[in-house]
């Protein structure tokens, strides 16, 4: 498959969200998601889905340090795309080594498409036995093609029914790092 260049995809992509929009966005999300945790005796267990969740979940974790709630850091790496732009079965490449048992939990990843991914993880936490597994997504994508069982407690942006990418999110392994969210043309 002949992968075009980001450079070639940026020329026609529609800018959905910039930097400043999205930073004001975490600001907003981190507001919402501090008091839910405030009076826990144990940190949440701040849990980022690789690759994508990794610059949007720094970011929210700073904010949420600076309201005064403390963390404890874990990644995964669960994956349906591998590298493409549409999924298929999930593979586990990595699983958080903390232990789940009586914790409170709080996924974060860059966005909730259909959910299959975050639905998988999400049930997984709970068979390790987390008393609480709340989703906090930089993006929501608007469309009724959902599954079951799987939303997210706290959103930044909802974007529209197009391929997205752009802070954390890919088009073809590239472009995570850009500080926008983008749109490829239509």
């Amino acid at each position: 498959m002949n992968v075009p260049k980001l450079s070639e995809i940026l020329d026609s992509a529609e800018l959905l969200f910039d930097r400043d929009e999205l930073e004001e966005a975490v600001e907003e999300m981190a507001e919402t998601i501090g008091p839910d945790y405030a009076d826990d005796a144990q940190p949440p267990l701040f849990l980022t889905v690789m690759h994508g969740g990794l610059p949007f979940a720094a970011q929210l974790a700073f904010a949420l340090g600076e309201r005064g709630l403390d963390l404890e850091f874990d990644y995964l790496h669960a994956t349906r795309y591998r590298g493409n732009t549409t999924g298929s079965g999930l593979a586990w490449l990595h699983r958080p080594a903390t232990p789940m048992r009586g914790r409170r939990v709080l996924l974060v990843d860059d966005i909730l498409d259909e959910g299959h991914t975050l639905k998988a993880v999400k049930y997984w936490c709970e068979d390790q036995g987390a008393t609480d597994v709340r989703v906090a997504v930089l993006a929501v994508k608007q469309h009724d093609r959902c599954v079951d069982g799987i939303c997210a407690d706290y959103v930044g942006v909802e974007v529209p029914d197009r391929y997205v990418f752009g802070y954390g999110m890919d088009f073809h392994e590239q472009g995570r790092n850009l500080p926008g969210i983008y749109a490829i043309g239509e």
